[in-house]
């Protein structure tokens, strides 16, 4: 662990101790410094220079290595570095270099194990700007390994030691790591600072409305005056308070009442409609039939004549692109469906879905922070499954992961083949009196991500098994879960970890219990709709808070949802796992 003082004892004792950092009786050692010389002429100054002088050459010439964004080369320098011969000093200049470089190359795992030295006991007597180097590289460190606690505590602690731009930027980073953290970890501390931070980040999520919003957070500056974040609220907050706090009154569903979506449709609506119920708000809510207007420039007319300050839908998809292909709307529009990845959108257009994409990349995310780093994928032909794979992938190795393969799910007479294919096993030695040793698969494959209807999936864990692969981890979207509770078919998918709906993990849901009541049609996979229209009813009067507070999290039947920059709901959603013929939910990542 890093060694801490408070900042103004931190402060006074730095001065003192960085001057003698540099004298050679210092047992310290000297920090390398930073010439004018290119990193080449470093290297052949150090060819020629004795052993102490020639570690500090090299790490300077690492450290300019690293600020020009070669990390080969930045590698290669650091690896003649022998670090056991270092000075405490230069020990946690080069551990602190490790740590850039591996956040660098996307790994935080290795950056966090940097810092692991006992050198940074002595980080304190050090001059304060490799202090804060190495503390707002450790800061960097937790949050890509998605430790934002950890992350917070270390800004905040380093924060009354900034000046200027930095400190502005360690200020809004601070309120950017507690907001997403979840109330369960928004408790007091020790450190008081600290402590104020996550009661302004609780006072903000426990507050539902906009106006209930910006009443919090005025509270809070009164009850916290002294408080850094209430001298200076963070832009986010900033926004939050000058938006006008106007009550959403007329809504517009624009669904298709007829036609090939109208039992999606129907549950949608319905959904929203008990939302609305449970929630006991004055909303006046009227419904349009997408499948009987003429254009959509005739709905808009008519809705803006009635008053409507915004519009939940359309549904379908190509009315979707047609609104996105425009460049201003009249209204307000949440879309219940997403237009293609790569158009852009008016800045009056919302789109929000079930989309694949989401759980594709929830997947990417689970897998890495379970440890896995090497995939293989099976997903359905055609343009959905690309569409799947696509967003797995991305996510994956923006991470760092290695996608190793990936194949379109098999006819299930050829299954057995293509599994063996992908993990490099045969089952030809399960023939009678062989006496070679079973097969076994791949060593370089670390989890299968999945993307399949019940009846696939039912196929693929079984073969897993024949094929010597039944040990191979498996992560898979939500569509394999049927929610039929039938054990016998739950069987078949033991041990398969997947994404899925609150809705459908939460059978005391009161207003799933509700809708079940009234509509037993809702029962089962169907709930995910049921869940999609209460959440649009979430998001109807929010979605300027989402714009003002980009960070928002607002914890919906659907899932976790969240705006993107390009105005798209992202939903992140919870955890659970085939056991003994059931599911079981797992522990969320943040608990």
């Amino acid at each position: 662990m890093m060694a801490r003082f408070r900042p103004l004892l931190f402060i006074c004792f730095a001065a003192l101790l960085s001057a003698c950092a540099s004298s050679p009786s210092s047992t310290l050692g000297e920090l390398p410094r930073t010439p004018q010389a290119s990193t080449q002429e470093l290297l052949k100054q150090a060819e020629a220079s004795d052993a102490s002088e020639a570690a500090l050459l090299r790490l300077s010439a690492a450290d300019k290595s690293l600020q020009q964004g070669n990390l080969s080369q930045t590698r290669q320098i650091l690896d003649q570095v022998q670090l056991d011969q270092l000075k405490p000093a230069q020990q946690v200049f080069a551990r602190t270099l490790e740590a850039e470089l591996a956040l660098a190359e996307q790994d935080p795992a290795r950056a966090l194990a940097a810092f692991e030295h006992p050198a940074f006991e002595r980080l304190a007597e050090l001059p304060v700007d490799q202090q804060l180097r190495s503390q707002i590289a450790r800061a960097k460190a937790f949050e890509a390994n998605d430790q934002l606690f950890e992350a917070a505590r270390e800004r905040t602690f380093i924060a009354p030691m900034l000046s200027g731009e930095q400190a502005t930027r360690n200020h809004e980073a601070i309120w950017a790591l507690v907001s997403k953290l979840p109330e369960g970890k928004l408790q007091p501390t020790d450190d008081s600072d600290l402590s104020g931070w996550l009661s302004l980040a609780m006072a903000v999520k426990q507050a539902g409305t906009l106006g209930q919003q910006q009443r919090a957070v005025d509270a809070w500056v009164a009850q916290n005056p002294e408080h850094p974040a209430a001298r200076t609220l963070p832009e986010p907050l900033e926004k939050l308070r000058q938006l006008a706090d106007k009550p959403l009154s007329h809504v517009a569903l624009l669904l298709p009442m007829d036609g090939s979506l109208a039992n999606v449709a129907r549950a949608l609506r319905d959904g929203f409609l008990a939302a609305h119920l449970e929630a006991g708000d004055n909303l006046r809510i009227e419904l349009f039939d997408s499948t009987r207007i003429a254009s959509l420039d005739d709905f808009y007319r008519q809705a803006s004549a009635a008053g409507v300050e915004l519009v939940v839908g359309p549904l379908d998809k190509e009315l979707v692109r047609q609104l996105a292909a425009r460049d201003a709307l009249p209204l307000t529009t949440l879309a219940l469906n997403y237009s293609d990845a790569d158009q852009t959108a008016p800045p009056q257009l919302f789109q929000f879905g079930l989309a694949a994409e989401d759980e594709a990349r929830e997947v990417a995310r689970r897998a890495w922070a379970d440890g896995h780093r090497r995939a293989v994928a099976l997903t359905p032909r055609g343009d959905w499954g690309n569409r799947v794979l696509d967003a797995f992938r991305l996510q994956w190795q923006e991470q760092g992961g290695t996608l190793v393969a990936a194949e379109p799910l098999a006819e299930p007479i050829e299954l057995a083949n293509q599994i063996a294919d992908l993990l490099q096993v045969r089952s030809a030695s399960r023939a009678q009196g062989s006496n070679e040793a079973p097969p076994t698969r791949r060593q370089d494959v670390d989890f299968l991500f999945l993307a399949a209807t019940p009846q696939q999936a039912q196929q693929v864990k079984p073969t897993l098994v024949f094929q010597y692969a039944g040990d191979l981890p498996v992560y898979a979207t939500s569509h394999l879960h049927a929610a039929t509770n039938n054990r016998s078919q739950y069987l078949d998918l033991e041990g398969i970890r997947f994404a899925e709906t609150p809705w459908l993990l939460d059978p005391q849901l009161p207003l799933r219990q509700d809708i079940e009541r009234k509509w037993p049609q809702a029962q089962g996979s169907l709930g995910r709709l049921y869940a999609m229209g209460a959440d649009a009813y979430l998001l109807a009067p929010r979605l300027n808070q989402l714009l003002a507070l980009p960070e928002t999290e607002l914890q919906g039947l659907s899932g976790t949802l969240m705006l993107t920059p390009k105005q798209r709901i992202e939903r992140h959603l919870p955890w659970a796992e085939f056991r003994g013929g059931e599911v079981q939910r797992l522990q969320d990542e943040a608990d």
